[in-house]
């Protein structure tokens, strides 16, 4: 089973370690990357029921929308309610995280200073599209 990962973020050094930190952990993984929440939301809002993704990464800062916007955005959107929300960070400001968890995201991480780190991060993530599949 491919598991479809929406991940936002733009940073391209990011994007590039959370993909291949998940890729190690689910080969099988479609991934699809956005460099800004805008761009993200477009997507997300073009697609079919049967091909919305089990999981959505966002970075915190963002140009057009950061990432507590755009939770707030899909928040009362009943058709994205299932969709684990992670907010995936190298913001660690108590304001931040607290506006994000407000606003629905099922987790707040702030980005690992390690590839070990990150590695381990992506076994959770992977873990919560399983369940939610």
């Amino acid at each position: 089973m491919s598991y479809k990962i929406l991940i936002a973020d733009d940073d391209l050094e990011d994007l590039e370690l959370i993909e291949e930190a998940i890729i190690t952990v689910e080969p099988e993984a479609e991934l699809h990357k956005f460099t800004n929440g805008f761009t993200a939301m477009e997507y997300l809002n073009s697609r079919q029921d049967s091909e919305l993704p089990c999981l959505i990464i966002l970075d915190y800062n963002m140009p057009e929308l950061n990432g507590s916007q755009w939770l707030s955005y899909v928040k009362n959107q009943t058709r994205y309610n299932k969709i684990p929300k992670i907010v995936l960070s190298t913001s660690n400001a108590p304001s931040h995280i607290q506006e994000c968890i407000s606003s629905g995201a099922a987790e707040y991480i702030v980005k690992p200073d390690t590839l070990k780190e990150l590695q381990s991060i992506a076994y959770r993530l992977v873990a919560m599209c399983r369940k939610s599949a």
